[in-house]
């Protein structure tokens, strides 16, 4: 069936449909520091506890981008939107920050570092997985004192190294041509996801996140770096030229 998704994105990119339910994600080139986002997805107005996907399911879909190199991050799949803030204005839900659970393909370019273990790809285009605590966001609060702590690098190292312990994920890197036209699967079981492109299974891991999650598909020019070496970074990059994320035949089945 085809999901429910409806857009939201920046005032200076767009989201276009069609009526045979293909989509054009676009944000315009423009400077560092503006933030540009173009969005699909099914939870915007919903809090956590009530995101409607829990395994098992398949999601699948047809895409490609304008360029192999986008400044930023772009992907489609499902996640819990773990580090969004909102306090119920606007349409939105009450949403505190979470751990992530996600099981996506995902793209990020040089200046992402998306990895809280040192044996996996942290940027480029990957196919992935996050597996947490369903803690509730009300026990997180009291790390919260600690947050400067991540701008001590020794204090940064040790609080990644506690996160990779938490935090279960894996990654493969996908040698694609994104430019062309794919078709993505994802199988999310319990025990384990499955990713396959163009029919052919390229990665299956264990690290199987908890749900309930929700669908997003997405195009923006932001970038977040968490290294080894314990620098945090995030922001949004300059794209000197305006790119495209396109979508058709999106499908789920439970």
């Amino acid at each position: 069936m085809k999901p429910n998704l409806l857009p939201r994105h920046t005032s200076n990119a767009s989201v276009a449909g069609t009526s045979g339910g293909a989509w054009r994600l676009t944000i315009p080139g423009g400077r560092r520091g503006a933030y540009r986002l173009a969005q699909l997805d099914d939870y915007t107005a919903l809090p956590r506890s009530g995101f409607r996907w829990d395994p098992p399911l398949t999601l699948s879909l047809r895409a490609r981008v304008s360029a192999e190199s986008i400044p930023g991050t772009w992907g489609f799949g499902l996640w819990n939107d773990p580090f969004s803030v909102s306090l119920g204005l606007a349409g939105t839900a009450r949403r505190l920050p979470a751990l992530p659970n996600a099981a996506w393909f995902f793209h990020a370019s040089a200046e992402n570092h998306l990895s809280f273990r040192d044996d996996q790809p942290a940027s480029g285009f990957l196919a992935a997985t996050f597996r947490s605590p369903r803690w509730p966001p009300l026990l997180l609060a009291p790390a919260l004192p600690g947050l400067p702590l991540l701008a001590i690098r020794p204090a940064a190292r040790s609080i990644r190294q506690l996160l990779s312990r938490i935090v279960r994920q894996d990654a493969r890197l996908l040698p694609l041509t994104v430019t062309d036209w794919h078709t993505y699967e994802l199988f999310w079981l319990r025990e384990e996801v499955r990713f396959a492109v163009d029919g052919e299974l390229v990665h299956k891991t264990a690290a199987s996140p908890l749900g309930p999650l929700g669908i997003v598909l997405w195009i923006d020019n932001q970038y977040a770096a968490f290294t080894p070496e314990g620098k945090v970074a995030f922001g949004a990059l300059e794209n000197p030229s305006p790119a495209w994320l396109e979508l058709e035949e999106i499908t789920i089945s439970a």
